[in-house]
Order: structure tokens, then C-alpha cells, then sequence
């Protein structure tokens, strides 16, 4: 089974995607997308993928679209470690919290969004406030709802599907500068994840191509 991840080494999407072959021990192969290059609106990348985002999986020939159908794919294709726990009410708690992250935080604060906002006239100190309020209040949601349950991680002593998308979003917020001390279970969760060697390879700075990168 040959496996060809198409990403951008700061996407977010991309991120959880790297974490989540590196988890599951998966051989694959990376093709750079340069998205301050808008390489991903070309014809030859549109012609693999009409929606024009990364990240992208192609399985021997086949192509799997959109983060989180690309870990659903790996967690039914290459099921150990699991990402999700057994059991239903389990399972559904850790879906939501990735689903804060990646359905309520996430999409607000894309690059595509950013660029819409400089379009209309905002400056760079409005859209990076934009980008914190939007952080800051799925954070406040996200440790509201993980802090009764957590352990280790965000939820109990494993990791899961919610970590997988919560350091990609941490890294982010570091980046971007806000304030981290009101959420100590994502803090947490976040450093004991990075401490494993499939979070940290999976790293922008670990997969950055040389040279200057935006």
C-alpha cells in the first residue's frame, strides 16, 4: 500500500494528518504544497483535489480528502494504537472535542479566511485579534468540557483523536501569542503529547523545507 501525503508543513489540517500516520506507524510519502504560493489553487493540484485544500491522502492511486476523513480512514485501515475509545459514550466525548478544534476553532482562523479579512482592509494587528478572540473562546469551551474527564491527556491516560487535533491548535496559539494560562488541562495534555516522538516528528519545524519559509 503506497501512501502519498500532499500538505503544507504549517497547516494545521496537515499537522493532525502527520501525527496521526506517525501514530499509526505508517509508511508515506510527503509532497510539499506551498500555500503562500497559492500552489494549491493550480490546475495540477486542482485536478487531484477540486476543493483546493491540503491536506490530501492518496492511497495506491485513490485520493482521500478533508483531515479528519483521513484519520477515519487510518484509524478503520491501521486500527492499533486506537484514537478513539471503545466504548460509545467515549468515543463520542472525544469526537466532540476534536470537533471543537476542528469544526469550531480551525476553520475561522485558516489561512484562506486570514487573507479574505487583509482583503477587506484589515490590518495585520485586527486579524491576529481576530484570530486569538476565536482561539480563546473554543479554548475556554474546549477546557470546560475536557477538564472533568482528562487524565494524562485530554481524555484520561491515552492519547486520542482529541490530542491529535489539539497540538496543531496549540502550536498555533503560541504562535500567535495568546495567553495559554487559563487552560491548564489543554496545556497540560499538549506537553505530554509532544513529548511522544509521533507528535514531535509530525512538528512544523520538523518537516519545514530549508530556506525561508513564510
Amino acid at each position: 500500500m503506497k501512501l502519498v501525503l500532499y500538505d503544507y508543513y504549517r497547516s494545521s489540517a496537515s499537522y493532525r494528518v502527520r501525527i496521526a500516520l506517525n501514530l499509526k506507524r505508517a509508511e508515506y510519502e510527503r509532497v510539499p504544497v506551498n500555500l503562500l504560493e497559492s500552489e494549491q489553487k493550480g490546475g495540477a493540484y486542482r485536478a487531484r483535489n477540486p476543493q483546493g485544500f491540503v491536506p490530501m491522502l492518496e492511497v495506491d492511486g485513490e485520493r482521500i480528502t478533508q483531515s479528519l476523513a483521513i484519520i477515519g480512514w487510518l484509524e478503520t485501515t491501521l486500527p492499533e494504537p486506537r484514537l478513539l475509545p471503545a466504548d460509545p459514550a467515549g468515543q463520542a466525548h472525544v469526537r466532540a472535542l476534536a470537533l471543537t478544534i476542528a469544526c469550531d476553532i480551525h476553520p475561522l482562523n485558516n489561512l484562506r479566511v486570514l487573507k479574505r479579512l487583509s482583503g477587506l482592509g484589515l490590518d495585520e494587528a485586527a486579524r491576529d485579534d481576530w484570530y486569538r478572540h476565536w482561539v480563546r473562546e473554543g479554548f475556554d469551551a474546549l477546557e470546560a468540557l475536557a477538564a472533568p474527564r482528562a487524565g494524562r491527556f485530554l481524555f484520561g491516560d491515552e492519547v486520542s483523536l482529541a490530542d491529535v487535533c489539539l497540538v496543531p491548535q496549540i502550536y498555533n496559539a503560541r504562535r500567535f501569542a495568546v495567553d495559554l494560562g487559563p487552560y491548564p488541562t489543554l496545556v497540560r495534555a499538549d506537553a505530554e503529547a509532544t513529548g511522544i516522538e509521533a507528535f514531535a516528528a509530525a512538528h512544523p519545524d520538523r518537516v519545514a523545507p530549508p530556506g525561508p519559509t513564510g
